[in-house]
């Protein structure tokens, strides 16, 4: 029988509602997503790891993830940049959470481009797939990814918190250069 992974859960406050944080014991953010998206957090758990292979334990601040993730909603964009993250999922899934990570705070990019830029450029629906299965929002910035013609796409979050996020990163990053610009 396989070791029960030991999850830690906690809950964040933020602008544009609750959050969920789940890291391992040994360091590294799992999921985080929306409370009203629980039961779906819940299931995407079960089906990485299991019916039976993890037990959520509340925490408070586990490893500094919360505080981190606080900091990034108050204006601070790169205090979520170096987070680890470990995510079960396929190989491919894996690719493009990888790839979500190296979009640069305030910009977007269309699904095609993020195809490319894995050497996959036929496998653009394949990649959506695996954008909409993202368990660690934010962190992995699946919100970040928007439609060809510029649109706001789907987002696990609903399309009014990837708005917000979209905008709260593009304020942050321009307030940023403007400051950088004084010096």
């Amino acid at each position: 029988m396989s070791e029960i992974l030991k999850l830690l859960i906690d809950r964040l406050e933020t602008p544009i509602g609750e959050m969920l944080i789940v890291a391992d014991r040994e360091g590294n953010l799992r999921a985080a997503g929306w409370t009203n998206y629980e039961t779906g957090m819940r299931r995407l758990l079960r089906r990485h790891y299991s019916e039976d292979g993890f037990v959520l334990e509340p925490a408070r601040n586990p490893h500094g993830f919360t505080e981190a993730l606080q900091s990034y909603f108050e204006g601070d964009l790169t205090a979520i940049d170096a987070l680890r993250v470990q995510t079960a999922g396929t190989p491919f899934q894996r690719e493009v959470w990888r790839a979500l990570r190296m979009i640069p705070c305030g910009t977007t990019v269309s699904y095609a481009h993020l195809a490319e830029k894995i050497g996959r450029p036929a496998a653009v629906r394949a990649v959506g797939l695996a954008n909409g299965s993202n368990p660690i929002g934010v962190v992995v910035p699946c919100h970040r990814v928007i439609g060809a013609n510029g649109s706001l796409t789907g987002y696990g979050g609903g399309i009014e918190r990837k708005r917000w996020l979209l905008e709260h990163e593009a304020g942050a990053s321009s307030a940023r250069r403007k400051q950088r610009a004084l010096f």
